[in-house]
């Protein structure tokens, strides 16, 4: 049965997801937001028969999983009831060519023997048109080629092609090499050019990770999820995308089923924030560059919600019935109507991010009054649409309200220009913003406050209680000693965790009441707990959340707080958005604990 114990494998172009036994069962070329050429992950129940690559030891006992130290290359034993065993490496190949990145189409699998005279098989089954299309074959002494509708792919390895074809079991007496990657032919022996591809890379992620500000305490996991966010980085453009798969429910059969191999905008700002953290500034540099180009392209200074990885807007959402979804609970989708949604609060993650361009003197691409200019177009938007009905960050189909976090993120659009005009000299614009900026700031308080309910809420002039608004302070709308925003952490506390964890909201959408945590609400509620000076309750829930990661070091989207079985999309960046923010926050300081 499928699962998220997975391993992510990538090089900011593809990546590939692995489970505990090294079947690579999820896989889009020729990009994130390709054909799902190893599909199985989608499958339905039961044991797939295709769309997925394995090493199949025969006799199998158990395995172990690793990742290299501070890559993400990831290495498998496999171990059969006689005591014999064998390693598997997986890899993409990534690191700088010619004083460029090479990031190529390719997957290489390494295995070799351990112990004993194990026998194996390679099972090869790609499919295309999302599970619907088996491959033709054609082959010749050291490759196959295996022809896809819009793609062909080719395997080039020192193993027996016949062995390969036919999937027969075989002695592993000699390393094996296999490289799946663009149909082109390779420059020198499959062994010799895979070991080198190999050392490249080991060489190339171990110097992005020494590059890395980490906290003293949790270095495993912060580094483990700076990858992590790195491997979902499309670096053709700069986007990074919310999760690597489609479809995998929030819920067990709760139809929330959604493709998030895509950039959101909504997230541009906390991802920002992370990777200014962790110092990794080309990474933030490239992202900012991708979200001031969907600014600057966007018609009559409308934004979207979400973009496509290369900014397409259009992202028009169908049921792909070939596939039956993860563990038969359908439907999968390809594309996100997300797109057509009104968020106000998008414009407020735009001007947060692009924040970073006017101070940050490490960025090649400095802000300038021509950039400030532009975005006061999006500040225009916020001054008008604060208080207007929309879909909210959490992307209601079957409503619109006046959110009071789409509300927040105005204010905060406002603000950030009025620090950003005074800090260019702009002293008139700098009390135009101000103005603006302190009359939503008190409309938002007015409306956005419930004393009954002891807690900003919501929407405007409700009742309903909204994680979100666990980041009042963080975004600067509140002082950490103002009670009001004790009284929300307190009223969240209250209503919406179940255990250690914390759902988005409490009341039925449109497809009834929640049923999971949402995990970047759990961090949020963590890093509001250390404001309001709970330190302690925060660092135990801290350790907790790790403890809820994957064998690899991984979160998805949501968790289920009783079983804590992980639910919906994977890897969620967003979550390892959280899990570096609060250990940055909670850590000992390096002077204190040395």
């Amino acid at each position: 049965m499928s699962n998220l114990d997975l391993a992510v494998i990538g090089n900011c172009q593809i990546a590939a997801l692995l489970d505990r036994r090294a079947r690579i069962v999820w896989g889009c070329f020729p990009r994130f937001d390709g054909d799902p050429v190893f599909c199985a992950l989608l499958g339905g129940t039961g044991e797939p028969k295709a769309g997925y690559y394995d090493v199949e030891l025969a006799g199998y006992a158990r395995s172990e999983q690793r990742y290299l130290p501070n890559t993400p290359i990831v290495e498998t034993l496999l171990h059969d009831d006689s005591g014999a065993s064998v390693r598997i490496v997986d890899f993409a190949p990534r690191f700088e060519q010619y004083r460029r990145a090479f990031r190529p189409m390719m997957i290489v699998r390494m295995i070799e023997r351990v112990a004993g005279s194990p026998r194996l098989r390679v099972r090869l089954r790609p499919l295309g048109a999302y599970g619907a299309t088996e491959p033709s074959h054609t082959w010749g002494s050291n490759h196959i080629r295996y022809v896809l509708p819009e793609l062909a792919l080719r395997l080039t390895t020192d193993a027996s092609i016949s062995a390969l074809l036919e999937e027969r079991y075989f002695v592993l007496d000699e390393p094996l090499t296999l490289l799946l990657g663009p149909d082109e032919t390779l420059p020198d022996a499959p062994g010799h050019v895979g070991r080198q591809l190999r050392d490249q890379t080991v060489a190339y992620w171990e110097g992005w990770t020494r590059g890395l500000s980490i906290p003293f305490e949790w270095q495993e996991a912060v580094i483990r999820a700076a990858i992590t966010l790195k491997l979902c980085t499309f670096e053709d453009t700069g986007a990074v995308v919310a999760a690597l798969t489609t479809s995998i429910p929030e819920a067990p059969n709760s139809g929330r089923n959604w493709d998030y191999r895509f950039c959101w905008l909504r997230d541009a700002y906390f991802v920002v924030h992370a990777l200014n953290h962790l110092g990794a500034t080309k990474t933030m540099e490239q992202f900012l560059h991708y979200i001031v180009n969907i600014a600057a392209s966007a018609a009559e200074n409308h934004l979207q919600p979400v973009y496509g990885i290369s900014g397409r807007a259009r992202l028009t959402e169908e049921a792909m019935p070939s596939l039956p979804g993860y563990r038969g609970m359908g439907p999968v989708r390809r594309g996100n109507e997300a797109f057509t949604q009104p968020q106000h609060d998008v414009y407020g993650s735009v001007i947060l991010a692009a924040t970073q361009y006017f101070w940050d003197q490490r960025l090649t691409s400095r802000g300038d009054l021509t950039t400030f200019h532009r975005l006061e177009q999006l500040g225009e938007r916020c001054a008008r649409l604060y208080d207007q009905p929309d879909a909210g960050l959490w992307e209601y189909r079957g409503r619109r309200r006046a959110h009071t976090f789409s509300a927040v993120m105005c204010w905060a659009a406002c603000d950030r220009l009025a620090r950003i005009a005074r800090h260019l000299g702009e002293h008139e614009r700098a009390g135009h913003w101000r103005g603006i900026a302190t009359h939503i700031h008190a409309e938002i308080s007015r409306r956005g406050w419930n004393e009954r309910v002891g807690a900003f809420t919501e929407t405007l002039d409700g009742d309903d209680l909204d994680a979100s608004m666990l980041l009042l302070r963080s975004l600067n709308f509140l002082r950490a000693d103002d009670p009001r925003f004790a009284r929300t952490v307190q009223s969240i506390e209250r209503t919406l965790t179940r255990g250690k964890h914390v759902f988005r909201y409490g009341v039925a959408d449109d497809f009834g009441v929640p049923e999971t945590a949402f995990n970047v609400c759990t961090f949020w509620y963590i890093d509001a707990l250390a404001e309001i000076g709970r330190r302690e309750q925060a660092r135990e829930l801290f350790e907790h959340m790790l403890s809820c990661r994957n064998g690899a070091g991984l979160l998805s989207e949501d968790l289920d707080p009783t079983t804590l079985e992980p639910w919906g999309n994977f890897p969620q960046t967003y979550s390892m958005v959280g899990i570096i923010m609060n250990a940055m926050r909670l850590s000992r300081s390096w002077e204190d604990a040395l």
